[in-house]
Parts: structure tokens; C-alpha cells; sequence
């Protein structure tokens, strides 16, 4: 993961909230290891990060742990950890704004498992509060399905990565086969397996709706702009 774009994640939101609205507390729905949650805080937002996997959120933890308090801004960023599924979770307090980048919504591969997703993120928003999010078009698990195999091969790692297409669902298997140095010298060798699905972009706006939200706009590729058929990543902000 170290060459994804999380500056460019960063940005989008902050060019977001500028046309709709600066936020004070945030959401990062499926928040990993912290990787937009921590720089977020240390900016000066009270965030919430919310993730199903606990060994992700022990990982986030412990950087978050390590940060230096002089990089956090005075009297502001704060962070709460919390361990939840994202198509029910909930806070005690209604919050500005919700985001969920780096394709975690392709994750939930069943329709009714993304509108529970986009019920509980309107329940969670105040009023006029926004969700923002990324999502791979059908086009790109295409691709994926295309382009495969992948291999990395670097000193301390490699990988074998394969795809398994579904075209009726849309749906891809990401398989990868990882090598990995560790610390005694010697390389370890584990497997993942990563399950996506797209869906029909008007799907989605017309999902986002029906859970209550009342503008939906489209974006692609990190910009305010509007999406190509070559786009890679499709965004939506979503207001209450």
C-alpha cells in the first residue's frame, strides 16, 4: 500500500468540503491503519476510525500511539478507534462529515449489504452533513481482469497477484501469493484474498436517494470534474 495516493484522497476531501462545507468531526469509514485518519487528526479534526478488521485497527493504534505530540495541533485532533461493520454502525453523536476512500464500499458485494451501508452513514450525518466516497466502475474490474497477473519482486518482498472475473456480477477475486522477509532473515510466505464488486454507477446515486440523502453529485479520479469512460476511481459526495 505504500504507493497509494493518500495525499490525493486528502486533497479531494479538502476541495469537498470547500464547495460543500469544512467539517470539525470526521468519519473514515473503513479506516485501515489509520493512513487518512492520522493525518486528518493531526490537522486538527476530531475524528472517528471505524474498521471491521481489529488487527487493522491495532496497527492504526500504534502509529497513532507513536505520533509526536508537537505534530498534532494545539488543544485540537483527536482520534477514537472503533471496531464496526459499516453497514450498521452507529456513534452516540451525529457527526459533519463520512468518508470511505481506497474502494472499501466495492468491498460489500451484495446490494443490500451497500444500501444498509448508506442507511446507517445518513442516520450517522447532521443535517446538510456530506459522505464522501470512491468506488471501482465495472470498467476497472475489467481491467483488472484483463492486465492479470501481477508480480512484485523487490528485496524484503514479492507477490504473485491473480484475478478471477465474475462478468454476470461484476465481481473480481483478487488472489495474491506474498513472500515476505522477516526479521530472523528468513522469508515467509502467506496468501489473501480480496473479493470486489462494481456497480452501475446510477445504481448507486439512485441508492443514495432511497436512503434519504438529497444531493448526490459525481466526480472521478481525484477531481471535481465529471468521470470518463477511462476513469479509474468514481466519487461521490452525498449531502444530508
Amino acid at each position: 500500500m505504500e504507493d497509494m495516493p493518500y495525499a490525493d484522497w486528502l486533497g479531494f476531501a479538502r476541495e469537498s468540503w470547500s464547495r460543500y462545507g469544512m467539517p470539525s468531526t470526521v468519519v473514515d469509514l473503513g479506516c485501515g491503519t489509520g493512513s487518512l485518519s492520522i493525518p486528518l487528526a493531526k490537522s486538527g479534526f476530531h475524528v472517528y476510525g471505524i474498521d471491521l478488521s481489529s488487527d487493522m485497527l491495532s496497527v492504526a493504534r500504534s502509529k497513532w500511539d507513536e505520533t509526536p505530540q508537537q505534530a498534532i495541533r494545539p488543544r485540537s485532533g483527536t482520534i477514537r478507534w472503533l471496531q464496526q461493520d459499516m453497514r450498521d454502525w452507529e456513534l452516540a453523536e451525529p457527526v459533519d462529515t463520512v468518508l470511505s476512500f481506497c474502494d472499501c464500499l466495492n468491498y460489500l458485494t451484495e446490494e443490500a449489504d451497500i444500501e444498509a451501508a448508506f442507511r446507517a452513514t445518513h442516520r450517522a450525518l447532521k443535517e446538510g452533513g456530506s459522505f464522501l466516497f470512491d468506488m471501482h466502475p465495472p470498467s476497472q474490474l475489467i481491467r483488472y481482469a484483463a492486465e492479470q497477473p501481477f508480480v512484485l519482486d523487490e528485496r524484503d518482498i514479492a507477490y504473485i497477484w491473480t484475478c478471477d472475473f465474475e462478468e454476470a456480477r461484476c465481481q473480481i477475486e483478487h488472489n495474491l501469493t506474498i513472500f515476505a522477509k522477516e526479521r530472523d532473515s528468513r522469508f515467509y510466505r502467506f496468501e489473501e484474498t480480496h473479493r470486489q464488486r462494481a456497480y452501475d454507477p446510477d445504481w448507486i446515486v439512485s441508492a443514495l436517494r432511497r436512503a434519504g440523502f438529497r444531493t448526490v453529485d459525481r466526480y472521478a479520479d481525484f477531481e471535481l470534474k465529471p468521470a470518463r469512460e477511462d476513469s479509474e476511481r468514481l466519487f461521490f459526495a452525498a449531502i444530508k
